[in-house]
């Protein structure tokens, strides 16, 4: 089969089981889609404008928010536009582009909360030599490593599918993912297992260092009532975006490599979509909620505004 041909379709079967239901579905997702980008997009500018935000832990939830919108404009455009489709088809390019931003956005995503646990670890642990660590460049090149080692990992993994020589084109999910395009080759894909395991092992020691931080941390935020208040306000929000991101990106990984069988398609579907629509729209409500001083800017920039109109 040619993969570069113009006429070469992947055909999407995630939708199969919900074709009396694709109204409600639009509906549905067409609001979470605006709602996201709406809270996304809100607390973006919110950290831009506010100068009292211009710190290295809002920094670093700004970058969770622009990711999210990235991550949730790789999946809703194409799953909106199905659901009022016969056919659910992609093609080829569309589905490399599709698989090179949602993996972006996941390495990206990872990889940023790898970072916010080593500053909420330097905050806590060492509170005195904070702004000394924690400088204006420091935090700038880490957001600069985060985009570049999130492309870097994403472009050689999508490279490498690209190269493959494909004898099928159905994928099993509501989206094109590398491993279920991988799993359509009839080559030797070993370069492809050995690179995966490389990207596997070298989030796993991402893991194993946010570990480590939060060990040191509990254990500093147990010695004054300061420490754990601040434990309590910046931790526990990230703690929860980091497990929910975690746990939903195993479980479909496990299902997409393990899970085989026509009656598991529902199950796939919510496991495959949730780390794609939860993250983007939860994230902005814990951190807008949780976090009091995001929480001052958004009112106080609603105050604003209201007052301007008023006066006009």
């Amino acid at each position: 089969m040619e993969n570069f041909s113009r006429e070469f379709m992947f055909v999407l079967h995630g939708l199969n089981d919900s074709k009396t239901n694709k109204h409600i579905y639009f509906s549905f997702g067409l609001v979470v889609y605006i709602v996201t980008m709406f809270v996304n997009f809100t607390l973006i500018i919110t950290i831009i404008l506010s100068k009292t935000l211009h710190e290295p832990m809002y920094l670093f939830i700004c970058n969770l928010y622009v990711n999210g919108i990235c991550g949730a404009s790789a999946f809703y455009p194409k799953i909106l536009a199905d659901l009022f489709s016969d056919s659910h088809v992609i093609s080829y390019t569309g589905c490399l582009i599709q698989i090179y931003i949602i993996h972006c956005y996941i390495f990206c995503d990872l990889t940023c909360l790898t970072a916010m646990a080593y500053d909420r670890y330097v905050a806590i642990c060492k509170p005195l030599e904070y702004h000394n660590i924690m400088t204006h460049q420091k935090v700038v090149n880490l957001l600069v490593f985060i985009w570049f080692f999130s492309i870097l990992e994403t472009s050689v993994g999508t490279a490498l599918t690209s190269q493959l020589r494909l004898c099928g084109n159905d994928i099993d999910k509501l989206y094109c993912f590398n491993w279920d395009v991988v799993k359509l080759s009839c080559t030797d894909v070993t370069v492809n297992n050995v690179y995966g395991y490389i990207v596997i092992f070298a989030h796993v020691f991402q893991a194993v260092l946010i570990i480590i931080s939060y060990i040191r941390i509990v254990r500093a935020s147990m010695k004054s009532k300061t420490e754990r208040v601040k434990f309590m306000q910046t931790c526990i929000p990230h703690l929860i975006t980091l497990m929910n991101f975690s746990i939903s990106l195993l479980l479909d990984l496990m299902c997409a490599r393990y899970g085989k069988g026509q009656e598991l398609q529902a199950l796939r579907n919510i496991l495959g979509i949730e780390f794609l629509v939860v993250p983007p729209l939860l994230n902005p409500i814990i951190y807008g909620l949780k976090m009091t001083q995001i929480r001052r800017q958004l009112v106080k920039m609603y105050n604003h505004r209201l007052k301007a109109v008023q006066q006009n």
